[in-house]
């Protein structure tokens, strides 16, 4: 088509097949192509560099130094009165027993002066104090027995071992001097220091030792708080849009609410902290550090983000769905719980495990209200101090420590995959339940 006619103003049509003016448009076209592929590509690197330097960091953090030697359990020095009494087990230097059972794997003579002990000493953990007395007081028949036990080694003997210690720097900057690396090296080659799975990542509490620190308490606190969100966050969110979308009479009260709902939704969650902090602990007077109030400040956070995420899934049900239940006789309510409900179902679940994926990841809100107790313990009630996985990275990260940066990259690559997980089933529960109009 090439008209020229005039048009009202005198001007002349464009001729619409003018062969500038299709390349100019296709060669504009062919830019912004070009321009989406650049962004996508560069945030790909961008993630793709991110997610390989927290692997980088963080793998070596399931592996934990161990010296597997057999340990005599003296009864002259763990039970000398022959009465079996559990509580006078604590009172045993154990860490002797775990001291000379190292020392005969190196080949050492057994009169040693202080500065061989404490050498020794520092090849070992703290925590194998506890280690072994955990074991004694569970089967006290051990008493009297020599059995090999897999000591955990000190942090500076497993950061050696994985490389993030440079051994050719000068003795008087290295955290291990020259006669304990011949040690180590003496043990790692007749197979008494190796490198086992790290369970104790997942069943150890808060320590001021990176090989003996894990993230049972934050697992658990993790757990109690969204079990705590799922039960009060769904129902009042999905309630509240049910409301809003189906019975609420349209006027300026109900627009005042949808704009303040709205409006939540962006608020910093710093801001629900505070909240918390102010009506949660020093006006009703619930525990610091507890569970259930980071529960409830997360519960806060959470429920506009599962109000509009449910208002459109309702709203995304075609009113001719309604209008054929009214039709037969159904009450609102019926519709609602027979047909609207049923059918939103996916997008309601989607919208509940995207709230719930937020609220796991959140630090902010948690630290107003004292979630970075050091807990050792494992919470056995919501009423109990706790701490939470981005709470624990948090703390980790500040720590001065080596062995502490690959915990915290450790324990972020479990976070990432709970994110992912969760995510994976909110995508699949949308396209394994979503109905087509």
């Amino acid at each position: 088509m090439t008209v020229d006619a005039p048009i009202a103003d005198g001007h002349p049509l464009p001729r619409l097949n003018d062969p500038a003016r299709l390349r100019t448009r296709y060669a504009a076209e062919a830019r912004f192509r070009i321009y989406g592929v650049a962004a996508l590509s560069i945030a790909i690197a961008f993630l793709f560099g991110l997610f390989a330097s927290i692997i980088s960091n963080g793998w070596s953090a399931f592996l934990q130094t161990k010296a597997h030697v057999p340990v005599y359990l003296d009864p002259a020095e763990i039970d000398p009165d022959g009465k079996r009494d559990v509580s006078r087990f604590g009172l045993a230097d154990y860490t002797k027993l775990a001291r000379d059972a190292l020392s005969k794997a190196i080949g050492l003579p057994e009169k040693q002066d202080k500065a061989t002990k404490r050498d020794l000493k520092g090849l070992l953990s703290r925590a194998i104090d506890v280690q072994i007395r955990d074991l004694v007081v569970a089967d006290p028949s051990l008493i009297g027995q020599t059995i090999t036990v897999p000591l955990l080694a000190h942090g500076d003997v497993d950061s050696l071992l994985k490389g993030a210690i440079d051994r050719s720097i000068p003795e008087e900057r290295r955290q291990l001097n020259d006669r304990q690396l011949q040690w180590i090296d003496k043990l790692t080659a007749d197979g008494v220091l190796k490198k086992d799975f790290n369970a104790g990542l997942f069943a150890y509490g808060a320590s001021s030792q990176p090989e003996s620190s894990g993230l049972a308490v934050a697992l658990i606190g993790s757990l109690f708080m969204m079990l705590t969100v799922a039960l009060l966050a769904v129902p009042i969110g999905v309630a509240t849009a049910a409301y809003l979308e189906e019975f609420a009479p349209k006027n300026f009260w109900t627009d005042l609410i949808e704009v303040n709902i709205n409006n939540l939704a962006a608020v910093p969650s710093i801001v629900f902290g505070l909240l918390g902090l102010a009506v949660f602990i020093n006006f009703a007077g619930l525990p610091r550090s507890a569970s259930l109030i980071g529960g409830l400040v997360l519960t806060l956070m959470t429920l506009p983000t599962i109000i509009i995420a449910t208002r459109a899934a309702i709203r995304a049900v075609p009113p001719s769905i309604r209008e054929a239940a009214l039709g037969v006789g159904a009450s609102k309510m019926q519709t609602l719980f027979h047909h609207t409900l049923p059918l939103a179902f996916p997008g309601i679940m989607t919208g509940t495990i995207i709230g719930l994926v937020q609220a796991l990841g959140e630090t902010a809100p948690l630290l107003m209200i004292g979630m970075v107790a050091f807990v050792v313990d494992i919470p056995s009630s919501v009423m109990e101090p706790a701490t939470a996985l981005p709470v624990q990275i948090y703390m980790w990260a500040t720590s001065a420590e080596r062995g502490f940066v690959e915990r915290t990259a450790g324990a972020t690559i479990v976070l990432l995959g709970f994110l992912f997980v969760m995510n994976a089933a909110a995508v699949y529960l949308r396209r394994r339940f979503e109905r087509k109009w």
